[in-house]
């Protein structure tokens, strides 16, 4: 389980880690304070930002958004599209995680631009059918394994 924003709370309850964005304690700072074999993963928007997250103990990034997220997060920054993905991916040694507007039909591209994985938050938070929903996640594991 990873929190996202709070190493507090993610140590309280025992989680394995934590992902923490660019408002948030810095990644160095929760690499300092977290246990051994805690998950530390940080938000980045651009190869500059995501080397800095590297050198600084992330142990992954989530990178976006890709597609347009703002039905979803309204604050969310405007499509940065698989090219600034790639470029990220390219520039880094840890996995990278494409997040913001990533559907069944979108995924798959991520993964070719590089990404470790994809987030698909809309879809599973608004679902009136979470169980219908985790077995859709697994069936788009199952299309970006093949």
């Amino acid at each position: 389980m990873i929190i996202n924003d709070r190493l507090d709370i993610a140590l309280a309850v025992g989680a394995d880690g934590v992902h923490l964005g660019p408002d948030d304690l810095p990644v160095v700072e929760a690499r300092r304070l977290a246990p051994d074999g805690f998950i530390v993963g940080g938000s980045a928007g651009t190869v500059e930002a995501a080397q800095a997250l590297e050198r600084a103990g992330a142990d992954y990034l989530g990178v976006g958004a890709i597609f347009d997220a703002r039905p979803s997060k309204s604050n969310a920054s405007a499509p940065r599209g698989l090219e600034a993905l790639a470029e990220v991916c390219a520039g880094v040694r840890i996995p990278v995680v494409a997040i913001g507007g990533v559907t069944r039909e979108t995924a798959p591209r991520c993964v070719q631009a590089g990404a470790a994985g994809v987030a698909v938050i809309r879809a599973v938070f608004g679902s009136d059918d979470p169980l219908r929903i985790t077995e859709a996640a697994r069936s788009l594991r199952g299309a970006l394994m093949s």
